[in-house]
């Protein structure tokens, strides 16, 4: 069923597609794009104003994904300067957080609890009480080490995970906790868990590489048996564990991140195994989620996000559609499919034409205008700029 409602899709957005930008278009639009965020960027606190902890994560990871591929215009941006600051300083003050699950399936608002003599928010070492907080940093700090090779990134992205590693127990038959609380297991906390090891099986030393392969191996295993992949090829929110012990799909939402994070770790597992078959699931699941995502409403082709949300998705829902993209793309490079990268392109373009204001800020919806939902800021602004840096690497 999916494979034809995919094929249907794919057919009509190939039938209406235009003509399309250049890489070089694509450069020069992500570096506007990647001076735009700094416009937030908060250098005492190492920080993004206008939007949460996790979210800067991914603010850095987009930056740096920029600055692999724009070689010499990212001169304009000091990317490796900017890693260093956030490096020093957004991990400088321990606080506390506490976040919650709405029935939506939807995290609220993260809120943050200083103490009194605080005046930067972040966490020492990158760890909270949130396991999918600190696979975002880990994941950034990964990335920082591909553009600078600075030891102590991907040095302290193993110490990350290794407080990861410790959320996981036997409840459910394995896997990682969403928080410290032990009270949720979830999709997303389980696929950057997914993502960081193998991530990390394909950069540290040979001594260590068999122990996070077989990690990142044990991690997927478990992922796949788990209840969460739903019958769609989608991936629910969680499980929802009975009074008798046992762990069911929860049936929440199938928001656009937690069918876009699975992709990535399923390329680092494959690159890190060398088994090309870890790239099959993630090629289904990438079609389906844009079946779901660009394939309702009017049919154009652009990614919605899921339950209708836009533009009033939250502090965390407005980050989403940008990490579902961006692994996308990572699967697009390896497992090349031309419906992939169109769609890459489609929203890439959409984004840049009708949802960017005059400060080249880009919003929460892809077909515009950018000022809904109180926007743009940096969260809706990184999102979409993950979409532009996709295009660059696709394009390129």
């Amino acid at each position: 069923m999916v494979s034809l409602r995919w094929a249907s899709l794919a057919a009509r957005i190939a039938s209406t597609l235009g003509p399309r930008a250049d890489g070089n278009s694509y450069s020069d639009k992500s570096l506007a794009a990647a001076k735009a965020l700094q416009g937030w960027y908060n250098a005492p606190s190492g920080l993004w104003s206008t939007t949460g902890w996790w979210n800067s994560a991914n603010c850095l990871t987009v930056l740096t994904d920029w600055a692999l591929l724009a070689e010499s215009s990212a001169e304009a941006v000091d990317v490796p300067g900017i890693i260093a600051n956030t490096f020093r300083n957004a991990q400088q003050t321990t606080v506390k957080s506490h976040r919650a699950v709405s029935p939506r399936g939807m995290t609220t608002p993260s809120s943050y609890r200083y103490r009194p003599s605080a005046r930067k928010r972040g966490f020492s070492e990158f760890i909270n009480d949130y396991y999918d907080d600190e696979g975002w940093w880990a994941l950034a700090l990964i990335r920082a080490w591909d553009l600078t090779r600075e030891q102590a990134y991907l040095a302290m992205a193993e110490r990350v995970f290794a407080d990861m590693h410790n959320g996981t127990d036997g409840t459910c038959g394995g896997g990682l906790w969403w928080s410290k609380e032990r009270a949720y297991k979830n999709a997303i906390a389980n696929e950057l868990y997914l993502s960081v090891a193998a991530s990390l099986a394909n950069r540290v030393i040979t001594s260590k590489r068999a122990q996070y392969t077989q990690l990142a191996r044990d991690s997927w295993t478990w992922f796949r048996g788990s209840g969460m992949i739903n019958e769609r090829d989608l991936v629910n929110d969680g499980l929802r564990i009975g009074a008798d012990g046992r762990c069911v799909n929860n049936g929440l939402p199938t928001w656009s991140y937690n069918q876009g994070v699975v992709l990535g770790g399923l390329v680092e597992l494959a690159q890190a195994t060398g088994d090309a078959s870890y790239l099959d699931p993630a090629v289904a699941i990438a079609q389906a989620a844009l079946a779901l995502l660009s394939g309702d409403g009017d049919g154009d082709g652009i990614i919605r996000e899921v339950n209708e949300c836009e533009p009033d998705c939250g502090a965390d829902g407005s980050q989403f559609k940008g990490i579902f993209v961006r692994n996308l793309g990572y699967l697009h490079r390896a497992a090349p499919h031309e419906a992939f990268r169109d769609a890459i392109v489609r929203n890439a373009d959409s984004i840049w034409a009708r949802n960017r204001n005059d400060k080249n800020q880009l919003g929460i919806k892809w077909t515009g205008p950018p000022e809904l939902g109180e926007g743009p800021n940096a969260s809706t602004h990184s999102s979409a700029m993950d979409v532009i840096v996709a295009a660059l690497a696709v394009s390129s």
